[in-house]
């Protein structure tokens, strides 16, 4: 331990530094358990479109590298430009811890998920992540 704290022990880390550190705080243990509750966070996203009366088919893949793909046929995220962001609202929507649809009066009736956390966790803690 150091006989000192200074300002160089304070340490500031972007949100994919800390899910990544931590990832405890956010899916539980990051074993089995936490792959499956990613899972769902993305699945969760669907199962809202569904509940909104938005999407009527959901289809989950696993793949042979062991990757997983969800699709929906409902809206979709929104792929222009953000006004207030100045970056297209799926990039927000997937890279910014908070960010999200669900935060609004009447957007969604019901939703699951950790609201504006969810889906950033997964792509923080995957090898890849691809939005279509």
């Amino acid at each position: 331990m150091a006989a000192e704290y200074t300002e160089d022990d304070i340490k500031s880390l972007d949100w994919r530094e800390h899910i990544r550190m931590r990832p405890g705080m956010y899916i539980g243990d990051p074993d089995e358990r936490g792959l499956h509750h990613c899972v769902f966070e993305v699945l969760d996203n669907s199962i809202d479109e569904h509940l909104a009366g938005h999407c009527n088919r959901i289809k989950i893949s696993i793949h042979v590298d062991g990757s997983i793909s969800i699709a929906d046929n409902g809206r979709g995220i929104p792929v222009d430009m953000h006004p207030k962001f100045g970056i297209p609202a799926v990039e927000l929507v997937l890279t910014n811890l908070h960010a999200g649809g669900k935060f609004g009066q009447g957007a969604y009736k019901y939703s699951g998920g950790l609201h504006g956390v969810g889906a950033k966790c997964v792509n923080a803690l995957a090898d890849w992540f691809r939005a279509d």
